[in-house]
């Protein structure tokens, strides 16, 4: 390994422990009060972060530390530490649902799947159509030459954000109600952030995963901060058990302010 390379990753690292970072703090801003803070649970998305990011680094050999580099990886990062956490609470953690007003394991209209084979066979199911669904994005980069760049890059951002938009709402509209506005926002945020990043790379499948990570820190990000007083749905109407947590909680802004003002600052000069 030469030591650009090492620099490299150790800068893929960084920014992979910024993007879980990110991720973890809005997710215990709501949670812990609930839950509780658990050191684990915290350091769970800084750790897959990291490792996804050195990964990526690895295999697609970015020119860290260029501001255009760093602004894709992040997005990487994110949307892959975001796909992996989710299948893996989705299909094959088992935990109690009780606490939960929307279960977080795989259920079929609003009621948990018991059996863990059946879980597990859904959970690759639901892998092979997000492999499938990519492999289509790709193709991007050598099919629908009469489409233009933005077109082909709207495009994808548009298939990876119906697939959020799909799963979102099989999970929560048994319980909250079908919302179309709501069902639409994932592929709305997906298309805009691709075709921004549709600036900084023409590989579709990149882009693709990369907006969906935009698209879920913005929009965690605006559900966590700008309504810090509604539970996140799969709490509501659960009583908060860590009231300590109102307090103990601010100590993180500071962190996660300055993470966003980075990756903005970085996308202005990439952009």
């Amino acid at each position: 390994m030469t030591s650009t390379s090492f620099d490299s990753l150790a800068i893929a690292c960084a920014v992979g422990i910024m993007s879980g970072c990110h991720a973890s703090i809005w997710g215990m801003y709501k949670d812990a009060l609930h839950e509780g803070f658990g050191l684990t649970t915290f350091a769970r998305s800084i750790m897959i972060g990291a490792v996804v990011a050195m990964v990526i680094q690895a295999i697609l050999h970015l020119p860290l530390p260029g501001p255009q580099a760093l602004v894709l990886l992040f997005g990487l990062a994110y949307g892959a530490e975001r796909g992996i956490i989710e299948i893996w609470k989705t299909f094959f953690r088992d935990e109690d649902q009780s606490k939960y007003f929307i279960p977080m394991q795989f259920s079929i209209r609003g009621v948990p799947v018991a059996n863990a084979g059946a879980r597990i066979a859904a959970g690759f199911g639901c892998i092979a159509v997000v492999v499938l669904s990519l492999a289509v994005v790709a193709r991007l980069d050598s099919g629908a030459a009469t489409l233009s760049h933005l077109t082909r890059a709207g495009l994808a951002g548009l298939v990876v954000g119906m697939l959020a938009a799909a799963g979102g709402s099989w999970k929560d509209a048994p319980k909250e109600g079908f919302e179309i506005v709501k069902f639409f926002r994932s592929p709305m945020m997906t298309v805009l952030y691709a075709c921004l990043l549709a600036q900084l790379t023409t590989n579709y499948l990149l882009i693709a995963v990369a907006a969906i990570g935009y698209e879920r820190a913005t929009a965690e990000t605006y559900k966590t901060f700008f309504f810090p007083g509604k539970p996140r749905g799969k709490f509501s109407g659960k009583p908060v058990l860590y009231p300590q947590m109102l307090r103990q909680r601010l100590y993180f802004v500071p962190v996660y302010a300055a993470i966003c003002a980075s990756v903005i600052a970085c996308a202005a000069a990439a952009l």
